[in-house]
């Protein structure tokens, strides 16, 4: 490896510095927006990835399909940003971040301002940072790094929140049945990362903009030379670093969302109960089974919004063919679509991006060059689902063009909604593979994230396109930053266990701080065994407050999990979907202030309550948008939990959901947590909006509303709540502004409303613990319905 240790300044302008380097290297420092900076090498034979899909600011919808430039994005710099040169030091500032950039040895310092000073938050190691490989593609960038510092992200990783000590990688593998405390790499290819300073508690993010597969360490390398350090090793790309400034977890990532576009806002009834299973498409009768599994549904009164089609309607034996319906299983097709739309459940399909070798339109695709392929052009030919196959290219035309006629003719001409992106992490091994890259190839190893990407854009425009007024929905299970501009995902093909339970509450807030806000795991475990009674109602409950809720298996056995799985588990079951009804209102303003704000639905408790130091500690619990603490149970016959309940200025004590009585903050307590519980907790002073009903009939359409409150002592709190049609693209809106006044006599709500969607309700109930005493008052004229006790 060739260290890149001395560098010379060639140009200092407008919020930038440009220095060479050994060898012809190149490297650009520039601050670009508010707390954003950037670290741009270039290499002396041109970059590796010229373009990147991953920037989306200023951009939105209208990214280019063949990418954006690498060196004329962000081409403007930040209108404040002053540049600076002293004693071998450049400096680069804004009022919110700035680079001391050192010339020999070359290396950058990323500092915010606090207490009066500049801290450094994110530094070069201080022997030398960056090195690359001549005989290779590899390019490794070190940064210093102290004992006690802190690392979450990193995308869909498991084990604790807290990183520091692993090595990690970001490559795309269907890693069915891992493990959700050590298993390393998933699905996901995300090579972005917050970071803490325990000393200064500054926090900032770090993005590094490579398709290529990386390797992060943070701090389980060890070197005597060069002190303690992390790193990021490329294994076939350029080095396009940027970095957010905080200072805290939630301005470091909302800077990192707006940089890659966002979350997508669905419609409502994705936030419904949703359920699927191999074992039912994959029956030779499977019509049959699907019309049992509608009338146990009716049957057992459960309050399911979507039906997840698995690819089984397009199987033959265990082969699976795209965009094809085996009308053996299922003879008339539109007649089982419509029974559901007709039930008004919502209907999702899997769909798979690999042709069989005998697919009936293998030949057609491969004659437009549709396919991954080698350097001679022939497809790229491997093992897929119990077959032969090749994987359709998204960045050619016919390869996108061929997969949108196919999801609108055998997908939503068939009454069904949305489009499930499965098997989309492009295992393709050949080293000479290439994707066609809009006319610029690019090799497979670095551009299997961009297939995933790209396959669910394809997607979602197509649906877009069939209903342009209507907010599109669709899943993915692999990509890279881009995906939730897009779509939903989750956690991938879990295991049955109790292990897998706990586990993947941490990999949904890791997912969370990675920023993918929209997402949930497989209820009662997608592989190994059937889960018993009690554990499939504790993840029902777990997952309850999740924004994606679904059961989805495929055990050996053919059992499906389904809420009457096990009869003495039904109602439980039933009754912690309706708790999730009943909070949907709330649960649905999480959504909105996901997308606006670029705040997790699900955050450690460390993300609100930055402050308390004890929520720093690994722990179980979780806070469900700002104002809900979820404890669940994640141990086999368990009937109490034990929990922390956090504190800050604002924050004096906590509510349980379901007795109403009061807690003190800052403090360890043991509840009952009997097996019909969620252990559940409400900050003091926050209104939080649900439904009037505990009838699931109308799912999450439900028209009743009420302000469920939980007053504390002397202090005060403000709540959102929004409020829409739930499905348009651009529709009216409308948000309350929920305030709640409360001191040892009385207790004082005003609401505030700014939009002109009128809400769905005649009235909204107000709704206070049993226990308490206080009077109320309320000013509530804005709300435009009467409010009521």
């Amino acid at each position: 490896m060739l260290a890149l240790r001395t560098a010379q300044l060639i140009e200092a302008a407008e919020g930038r510095a440009v220095f060479q380097l050994e060898r012809g290297w190149r490297c650009e420092v520039a601050l670009l927006d508010d707390g954003l900076g950037r670290t741009l090498w270039h290499p002396p034979g041109g970059f590796r990835e010229p373009r990147t899909w991953a920037i989306a600011a200023g951009l939105g919808d209208d990214l280019p399909w063949e990418g954006r430039s690498r060196t004329e994005v962000f081409a403007a710099r930040a209108r404040d940003a002053v540049v600076t040169s002293s004693s071998g030091v450049v400096t680069i500032a804004t009022p919110s971040l700035r680079a001391q950039v050192r010339v020999d040895p070359f290396g950058i310092d990323w500092q915010q301002p606090a207490a009066g000073d500049w801290i450094t938050c994110s530094g070069d190691r201080s022997t030398y940072a960056y090195a690359v490989s001549e005989r290779g593609t590899r390019i490794v960038h070190s940064a210093a790094r102290d004992a006690h510092d802190q690392y979450f992200g990193l995308g869909d990783k498991t084990g604790p929140l807290d990183k520091h000590g692993r090595r990690l990688r970001t490559l795309q593998l269907d890693a069915l049945g891992y493990n959700g405390e050590t298993s390393d790499p998933l699905y996901k290819h995300w090579p972005f990362f917050l970071g803490r300073r325990r000393d200064s508690a500054l926090c900032y993010g770090v993005y590094y903009d490579t398709l290529s597969e990386a390797t992060f360490d943070f701090g389980q390398e060890f070197d005597n030379y060069h002190g303690f350090y992390r790193s990021a090793d490329i294994a076939d790309g350029d080095l396009d670093v940027y970095v957010m400034a905080g200072p805290d977890i939630a301005g470091a990532l909302a800077r990192f969302m707006r940089l890659v576009g966002g979350t997508a806002l669905p419609p409502r009834w994705t936030l419904g109960f949703a359920n699927t299973a191999m074992g039912l498409v994959d029956d030779a009768k499977a019509q049959e089974r699907l019309a049992e599994f509608l009338s146990k549904v009716r049957d057992e009164r459960i309050p399911l919004s979507a039906f997840h089609f698995g690819s089984g309607y397009s199987s033959r034996g265990k082969k699976r063919y795209v965009f094809t319906w085996n009308l053996d299983k299922f003879p008339a097709p539109k007649e089982s679509t419509g029974a559901f739309q007709a039930a008004g459940v919502k209907l999702v399909a899997n769909l798979k991006p690999c042709l069989l070798d005998d697919h009936p339109a293998f030949a057609e695709v491969r004659a437009q060059g549709g396919f991954v392929g080698d350097a001679k052009g022939a497809p790229c030919l491997g093992q897929f689902w119990d077959g032969w196959g090749a994987h359709l290219d998204f960045t050619h035309p016919a390869g996108i063009a061929w997969w949108q006629r196919g999801l609108e003719s055998q997908i939503l001409d068939y009454r069904i909604d949305a489009a499930w992106n499965d098997n989309n992490e492009y295992e393709i091994w050949d080293e000479d593979g290439q994707s066609h890259g809009f006319g610029a190839a690019i090799p497979i190893a670095r551009s299997r994230p961009l297939q995933a990407l790209l396959m669910t854009r394809a997607s979602a425009e197509a649906q877009a396109r069939r209903s342009p007024d209507t907010r599109v929905y669709t899943i993915t299970r692999a990509g890279s930053p881009g995906i939730a501009r897009l779509a939903q995902t989750w956690s991938g093909d879990n295991t049955t266990s109790w292990h897998t339970l706990r586990w993947n509450q941490r990999m949904a807030l890791t997912m969370g701080l990675s920023g993918m806000f929209n997402i949930g795991h497989d209820i009662g475990g997608f592989a190994g065994p059937t889960p018993d009674a009690e554990l499939l109602v504790r993840w029902m409950q777990a997952c309850a407050l999740n924004p994606r809720c679904i059961m989805n298996s495929w055990k050996d056995d053919g059992s499906v999990n389904t809420p009457w799985l096990h009869p003495q588990a039904t109602e439980l079951i039933r009754a912690a979907i309706v708790l999730r009804l009943r909070l949907l209102p709330y649960l649905y303003t999480c959504l909105h202030e996901a997308v606006a704000d670029h705040r997790p639905m699900l955050r450690p408790t460390f993300y609100e309550f930055p402050d308390d130091l004890v929520c720093w500690n690994d722990n179980d619990e979780m806070m469900v948008g700002a104002n809900l603490l979820v404890a669940p149970v994640f141990e086999s016959g368990q009937t109490s939990r034990t929990l922390y309940l956090p504190r800050d200025r604002g924050t004096t004590g906590w509510t349980c959901f379901h007795t109403g009585k009061w807690y003190a903050s800052g403090q360890t307590i043991t509840v009952d947590a009997p097996l019909d519980r969620l252990p559940l907790f409400v900050r003091a002073n926050a209104a939080i909006p649900a439904t009037e009903s505990t009838d699931g009939a109308r799912r999450t359409d439900e028209p009743t509303r009420a302000l469920l409150l939980f007053p504390g002592d002397a202090s005060e709190r403000t709540t959102a709540w929004v409020e829409d049609d739930g499905v348009s693209v651009a529709g009216a809106k409308s948000t309350m502004r929920c305030t709640l006044v409360a001191d040892a006599q009385s207790i004082r709500l005003r609401i505030e409303r700014q939009g002109s969607f009128v809400l769905p309700c005649d009235r909204v109930r107000v709704v206070l613990p049993n226990n308490e005493a206080r009077a109320l008052s309320i000013d509530a004229a804005a709300l435009g319905v009467p409010v009521v006790r």
